[in-house]
């Protein structure tokens, strides 16, 4: 049985999830499957998922928005912003298939998984305990504070910060592969995330004083613009770890493939919050959850992105 899942790229969460379920369906369903692995990353604007990714006889989507494709066969996401295409939740809701799920409430799709895997399927994920816990703490913001977050010591924080920086197609697969069975810490000291580890810590302390030097905070919103720095990815708690008091970031960058607004709460006082993020990136064919959200714009559309940048800014600074 050849199985493809569909994970969300460049995420801890999403690896994680990936790692999960292909032990649950080697364990509870067919012993005998072959897993292939890709990475979906959201496009500008709303497009749905590219029909061609569904190569598999199995096909699985975790931690990413829902497809109406006949040949996806299981499903489980936990962000608000799922359903995106005319039609998606009625399509969800009429399925009788019992293997696709979705809570907007959970903080991490792969705790969210392992549970349903025990409940409805009767699964044991306590071999992969430590996965789940750190997936659910990074997912969900649980860090006890931003230091920790902004540190990066602990390695389950070393294979996020190599996940979420990798262009090498070949290097998640293998992370998943090896999340059903190693320990967080032989992965982390292993070559495959120590080697590309080393530049990416040097350039996390040069994005720390970056946005040292760039933000500004005002009225509870910690803001800055990275356009013509060329960084569209960076560790999204700097912020809170230099301005601990803030109720929301919101920056705007741009890399190679893509301009893209990024919109926080602050995880440490969640009673500051008055906004759906995922609503508001929504507007901008963006999405997420409605403490953290994200909207994507196509690597030449800077001024694009600015522009809602702008208007996000002006929305987050009033006491709504």
């Amino acid at each position: 049985m050849n199985v493809q899942v569909l994970f969300h790229d460049n995420c801890f969460d999403g690896a994680a999830s990936a790692a999960v379920f292909s032990r649950f369906y080697r364990e509870r369903v067919r012993a005998d499957a072959a897993f292939g692995y890709q990475g979906l990353n959201h496009k500008p604007g709303a497009e749905g998922i590219d029909p061609a990714v569904f190569t598999g006889e199995e096909n699985v989507i975790v931690d990413f928005r829902y497809s109406q494709d006949a040949r996806l066969t299981w499903w489980f996401d936990h962000h608000a912003s799922a359903f995106q295409q005319p039609g998606d939740e009625a399509h969800f809701r009429a399925d009788t298939s019992g293997r696709k799920f979705h809570d907007g409430h959970r903080k991490s799709c792969t705790k969210y998984l392992a549970d349903v895997a025990h409940e409805r399927f009767g699964w044991d994920a306590s071999s992969l305990s430590d996965l789940i816990h750190w997936a659910e703490i990074i997912d969900g913001a649980q860090f006890p504070s931003p230091q920790m977050a902004v540190a990066l010591e602990e390695p389950a924080l070393r294979i996020m910060t190599v996940l979420e920086a990798n262009k090498d197609p070949a290097l998640i697969p293998e992370v998943i592969r090896r999340m059903q069975s190693e320990s967080l810490a032989e992965l982390a000291a292993s070559p495959l995330i120590a080697t590309p580890l080393a530049p990416l810590l040097s350039r996390h302390q040069g994005h720390i004083e970056l946005v040292r030097a760039k933000a500004r905070y005002e009225r509870g919103v910690v803001f800055f613009d990275l356009v013509d720095e060329g960084v569209d990815s960076l560790n999204k708690f700097i912020a809170y770890a230099l301005y601990p008091d803030a109720r929301y970031t919101l920056w705007v960058g741009k890399g190679a493939s893509r301009a893209k607004v990024s919109l926080g709460s602050n995880p440490w006082k969640p009673e500051l919050r008055k906004h759906d993020l995922s609503a508001i990136a929504g507007r901008f064919g963006g999405g997420g959850h409605p403490v953290v959200a994200a909207a994507s714009f196509k690597a030449d559309q800077s001024d694009k992105a600015r522009a809602a940048y702008q208007e996000i800014l002006a929305e987050l600074s009033t006491a709504g």
